[in-house]
Order: C-alpha cells, then sequence, then structure tokens
C-alpha cells in the first residue's frame, strides 16, 4: 500500500518567511521553550493576515553524524535553537502582518538573542509530506533534521537542490522533505526589525537554503546515506554548497494552518497538550473558542 502524500496542503502558502532563532544568553532552555511556544506563539497567531505559523524547535546539544559533510565544504559554526515558519497567502495578508508585527518584534527580546528572518517571495518547496497530521503539536515522534547549506553563489545550485530533492523525495525511506530556498540575505537590511536582537550573519548564511528531511529514525536516516540517489548528490556537494550545519528537531508547534489558529494558536502550546492528554473535547466547541477569540460578550 502506497503511503499517502499530503505537500499540497501547503500549496495555499504563495509568501513564506524562514527565520533561525537563537535563545537570549543566560535563559535556561527550558524557560525559553515554554515562553516561545505558550507566550510568543498564541501573540504570534492573532496577528491578521497570518496563514501559516509554525515553530520547531531543535536540540543545539546533539550535532554530530546528523548530515554527511563532503571534502572541501566547512561546517556552520552557528549555534542554533530552533526555526520559525510564517507564511501568506498573498502579498496583502503579507503587508497586513507586517503593519501589525511590532507588537511581537518588541517581544524577542525577551527571550531571543539572534533571529534571522529569510524571505522567499515564491514560497517554499513541499516535496513530499507523509504524516497525516498537519497541525503538529508536541514532542518529534520522527528522526527530522533541518540542514543548512550556505550555496555558492552564481551557478545551478538551486537547481541542483530542487533536482536531489525529488529523487529525495521519492525514497520510502523520507517521511518528508520541504525545501527553502530564499533570496540572499542582506546585512546591510536586517530582518526581522526586533529592537535589542542580533539579525548580523557570518558568510555562512549569507547565502543559505535549508532543506527540512524526516525519517522514521536516526537508523534510517544512516541507511538512506548510502542509497544512490544521497550517493549522486553528495558526489556534487562541494560544487554547489560552500558550507553546511544540520540541527535536530525535538518538537514540531502548529498554531496556524489555512489562515486559521489551531488548538495552539488560541490557547498555547501545552494547554493544548493537556486537552489532549485530558480528552477535553468540551474545549475545542466553536462555543469555546469564540471566547478565546472575541471575548464574553
Amino acid at each position: 500500500m502506497t503511503a499517502m502524500d499530503y505537500a499540497s496542503r501547503d500549496k495555499m502558502v504563495r509568501q513564506h518567511t524562514y527565520a533561525s532563532v537563537r535563545r537570549r544568553d543566560g535563559l535556561p532552555q527550558d524557560l525559553f521553550a515554554k515562553y516561545w511556544r505558550d507566550v510568543h506563539g498564541p501573540l504570534c497567531a492573532r496577528l491578521p493576515g497570518l496563514g501559516y505559523y509554525a515553530q520547531q524547535h531543535f536540540d543545539r546539544d546533539h550535532r554530530a553524524n546528523l548530515w554527511p559533510v563532503a571534502d572541501g565544504v566547512r561546517e556552520i559554526a552557528a549555534t542554533l535553537d530552533g526555526a520559525a515558519e510564517i507564511g501568506f497567502a498573498t502579498e496583502a495578508d503579507q503587508a497586513l502582518f507586517a503593519e501589525a508585527g511590532s507588537i511581537l518584534y518588541e517581544d524577542e527580546a525577551n527571550f531571543i538573542g539572534e533571529a534571522v528572518a529569510y524571505n522567499m517571495p515564491h514560497g517554499a518547496k513541499t516535496l513530499v509530506d507523509r504524516d497525516e497530521d498537519g497541525i503538529r503539536n508536541g514532542a518529534e515522534r520522527l528522526h527530522r533534521v533541518h540542514v543548512y547549506m550556505n550555496r555558492v553563489p552564481g551557478n545551478d545550485s538551486a537547481d541542483w537542490l530542487v533536482g536531489f530533492g525529488a529523487e529525495f523525495a521519492a525514497s520510502s525511506a523520507v517521511q518528508k522533505l520541504k525545501l527553502h530556498l530564499p533570496e540572499p540575505y542582506s546585512n546591510a537590511h536586517p530582518a526581522p526589525p526586533s529592537p535589542n536582537v542580533d539579525h548580523i550573519v557570518g558568510e555562512d548564511r549569507l547565502n543559505l537554503a535549508v532543506m527540512e528531511i524526516a525519517f522514521e529514525n536516526a537508523r534510517v536516516a544512516r541507511e538512506f546515506f548510502s542509497e544512490s540517489a544521497f550517493q549522486k548528490a553528495f558526489a556534487r556537494q562541494s560544487r554547489h554548497v560552500q558550507s553546511i550545519g544540520a540541527y535536530l528537531v525535538t518538537g514540531v508547534y502548529t498554531y496556524v494552518r489555512d489562515g486559521v489558529p489551531t488548538p495552539a494558536g488560541l490557547r498555547g502550546s501545552s494547554q493544548a497538550e493537556l486537552i489532549d492528554a485530558v480528552g477535553a473535547a468540551n474545549q475545542l466547541s466553536a462555543k469555546v473558542n469564540k471566547l478565546f477569540v472575541q471575548g464574553a460578550s
């Protein structure tokens, strides 16, 4: 039986931003994660125009053996704690969000030390997604890795990435593959516009591409590295990529999908987990949700 592919559900997101995040120095990891999930996340989800919003949290201490690096390719040394994806159906929606975004950006200094937003005016490319759950909220069940690749400027690296991505996606080992191919980042025009947060990156992250790739477990991932599709791409890695960094995902939290806030977006990620754990279906009724959207009338 062929596994279902849910990649098409991402097609409504036509403008896309991928933002890497490092927690503020001196802030404990658990406090950072809880604040991002349960305070900042629902705030972002309430802003107008938003079509999609998800957080993926990284394990900053687990970096070994996640992705092979070819000879001649440097390793990206940046320490990161996660990434946020923000998407919009139209340019008008994106402009509406940006106009209201100051209250969001002002909050970032409470828990973020570095945030770097990469712009994708034509959206990301989800090549395969076998996960039926499109509003995932919780600890990661798969072996999911974000592979950061700083592209060699001026060659056909984008075509190469899309080409090998399609070959990877055809493998039964790959549960999800999503490509982010943003415009080159400019330190002269740092983004997002959050005060008292660092937005400057080194040369190894200026011309970045990011591949989100997920496997059933680490063993399956390691076996995939010996497949012909991977070996073919690996042989040409140094021609198209200057540096690579790999980041292991510990949790995926979805706050908005198709322009509609999820339970995590309305209530907070931890609260949504509690509702599921207790089986409190009444908490997700239209009558209750209306209170969190409009308040009592």
